[in-house]
């Protein structure tokens, strides 16, 4: 069990040791649960429905860094059917500097926030989901890493009921997703064929 408090936490291995990353508390590997492509990693907060995936895609030369970051974002927002007019949206896209990043192989780094209102099993309702996305750039192994974050937005963070959760239960926050990105390191380029 974790200890209460906020250190540094421990550092997991990703894709079978050749990343890792410093991941939030309450993080649940969710290939226990489900068929999970080689390409990701992905992990569910254990009380809420946030989610955070790293993903391993392939190099889009064509792309230029400052778009590339957008490119997978409206990929993303693709396969979650969100691409009609209004239905995603990019809120900023900013440069990571690499004196900050554990993974100084990559040629840039890129966080974007946006979001995209996405609708579960084809309700009419949608839920808007704020989206963090994380680029790593690796042309060098023909190789993009995105980490998302996904941060549906509640009904009401401020009723009485979620106050008095217990901690454990506190949701993500975008310090840990900017944790998750400073600590991402490669052990194995290996892994990248």
């Amino acid at each position: 069990m974790q200890g209460a408090g906020g250190g540094a936490g421990q550092s997991h291995p990703l894709f079978g040791g050749a990343l890792s990353a410093v991941l939030p508390h309450s993080a649940k590997d969710t290939s226990e649960l489900r068929e999970i492509p080689d390409n990701q990693e992905v992990f569910a907060h254990e009380h809420t429905d946030q989610s955070l995936i790293v993903e391993l895609v392939e190099y889009q030369d064509q792309v230029a860094d400052r778009d590339a970051a957008r490119y997978h974002f409206e990929d993303i927002a693709g396969s979650n059917k969100a691409l009609e007019p209004g239905a995603f949206e990019v809120t900023g896209v900013a440069p990571l500097s690499k004196s900050e990043l554990s993974l100084s192989d990559c040629s840039s780094a890129w966080m974007l926030t946006g979001t995209q209102r996405v609708s579960k099993f084809n309700e009419e309702a949608r839920n808007t989901v704020t989206l963090h996305l994380g680029l790593f750039r690796l042309p060098q192994f023909s190789t993009d890493v995105l980490i998302s974050f996904n941060d549906p937005q509640r009904i009401s963070p401020e009723s009485s009921s979620a106050a008095s959760a217990e901690t454990h239960r506190e949701p993500w926050t975008v310090q840990d997703f900017q944790r998750v990105l400073q600590t991402l390191t490669l052990h194995d380029p290996g892994l990248f064929g």
